[in-house]
């Protein structure tokens, strides 16, 4: 049983969702036990999530979303589908997905705000989406195909928004579900994000969370191997867009991969890892644009030795937020209440840290989430900023993070010096840190036009 995911990049637009469909097709002619899993179209996700956000206060705005949305995927199913049938039964099956969100819109105008069980409702109508688009090309290329939602395999906590699977209760399901399928001759296409509660009430993973989907159906199938294909040849020693002489690292253990994934290796979500962990199964990553690369592999125990090289993970697009304080009022009752808004408002914190000699608090989150991260915390602090308890919650500047990651026990007991006296010679405009317990990994907030030059200039100096 081979288990193959394809992210958001990787299915894109038409060209890219049939070069998905020609790998999966080579696949299955050497392994027909095939279970494929699927990301939304890159940029849907965040598209269905400032739908939903619109529609609090401006409900044509919201249609106009989905109706771009909409027109994206159609012409999408009318470049890839050539017979009538499969064209006429994509069309109605997309109209009908978009149909059910512009619903869930309706009711959150109606109520004037967006709870995170709604927001799941409507942000996993993504996956959907391309499982429709890919199921169908399959199928016109002669290889049997069903698009399955994971709502019906994957059972989690009502955690909305980054509910945890229950596996006990998983596996039973994806087996009766899944193994009928692969049995005779079918390639079941699975939503990869979303799943359900005991009680059928649909959740998502977290972001990027279609990796951890095809971890779980991997653990869940006892598969022999996981591949998660994307836009970069495995993990590499940086962004290959900003150092043009990264290389790939060939093999990586569990624990290493789950560090730099933790860190924000974008080609691995941090949960992914776990579920393979007990049963040992492989983990293959790949670059659906360059699929003769062998990309990275991930064992429990790498056959190669040696040192390796650190690796260096960039993030662009990000915004810093900060609750400041106004006299002695200061708690840490603070960051509580923060990261408790955002989560409501289900914004993902990349970072935070307090400082009480100043008394604020940074929070580090996405730009797209910018403007809704702040009016979660306006709303949670209004009162205490309106009785001077709090001076302002405002975002600063764009910014951008870097993470130098090594490998404990391989040379990298001095890789924060060794980082921080780049950074020094550089002299970076460091706007944050956030250092682990170990000595191995430290991060950095950078203005964001400073870290293209900021990466280069410690991979090089750390790779010398």
């Amino acid at each position: 049983m081979l288990i193959m995911k394809f992210g958001g990049s990787s299915l894109s637009d038409a060209r890219c969702v049939a070069q998905v469909a020609a790998l999966v097709a080579q696949a299955r002619a050497t392994d027909p036990e095939l279970v494929v899993v699927v990301s939304a179209m890159a940029g849907a996700t965040n598209a269905l999530f400032a739908a939903a956000r619109a529609a609090c206060s401006n409900r044509e705005a919201a249609r106009e979303r989905l109706e771009a949305l909409r027109a994206r995927h159609e012409e999408a199913a009318r470049a890839l589908l050539q017979t009538p049938q499969e064209l006429e039964a994509a069309l109605s099956t997309l109209a009908g997905h978009i149909d059910d969100v512009a619903r869930y819109c309706d009711s959150i105008a109606t109520l004037g705000e967006a709870s995170v069980r709604t927001l799941d409702l409507v942000a996993g109508a993504g996956e959907r989406l391309s499982s429709t688009l890919l199921a169908a090309r399959l199928r016109e290329a002669g290889v049997a195909a069903e698009a399955v939602p994971a709502t019906e395999l994957i059972v989690s906590d009502a955690h909305f928004g980054a509910a945890e699977p229950v596996l006990e209760a998983s596996r039973p399901r994806v087996q009766a579900r899944l193994w009928p399928l692969v049995r005779r001759g079918a390639v079941p296409v699975v939503t990869g994000y979303i799943a359900a509660t005991a009680d059928g009430v649909p959740t998502t993973l977290g972001r990027g969370g279609s990796d951890f989907t095809a971890a779980i159906l991997g653990a869940c199938l006892d598969a022999g191997a996981v591949w998660i294909w994307t836009d970069v040849d495995g993990i590499l020693t940086a962004d290959p867009n900003i150092v043009a002489e990264a290389r790939t690292l060939a093999e990586l253990s569990y624990a290493d991969a789950a560090t730099l994934a933790a860190f924000g290796a974008e080609v691995l979500h941090p949960k992914t890892v776990a579920p393979l962990v007990e049963r040992g199964i492989p983990l293959q990553l790949l670059n659906t644009f360059h699929p003769t690369h062998p990309g990275t592999r991930i064992v429990r125990q790498p056959a190669l030795d040696g040192p390796r090289p650190p690796a260096i993970i960039s993030t662009r697009g990000l915004r810093l937020l900060e609750v400041a304080g106004n006299g002695g009022c200061w708690t840490t009752a603070v960051a509580g209440r923060a990261l408790s808004a955002l989560a409501g408002a289900s914004v993902e914190v990349l970072m935070f840290s307090q400082s009480f000699s100043e008394r604020t608090l940074s929070l580090l989150v996405r730009q797209s989430e910018a403007e809704a991260s702040l009016a979660a915390l306006e709303r949670e602090f209004s009162d205490d900023l309106a009785r001077g308890l709090l001076a302002e919650v405002t975002c600063l500047s764009q910014v951008g993070t870097i993470s130098v990651v090594g490998g404990a026990g391989r040379d990298g007991a001095t890789l924060v010096p060794k980082t921080f006296a780049a950074l020094g010679r550089l002299d970076a405009q460091i706007v944050s840190v956030a250092q682990s317990v170990s000595e191995y990994h430290v991060s950095v907030v950078v203005p964001e036009e400073q870290v293209d030059d900021t990466v280069r200039f410690i991979h090089r100096e750390l790779n010398t």
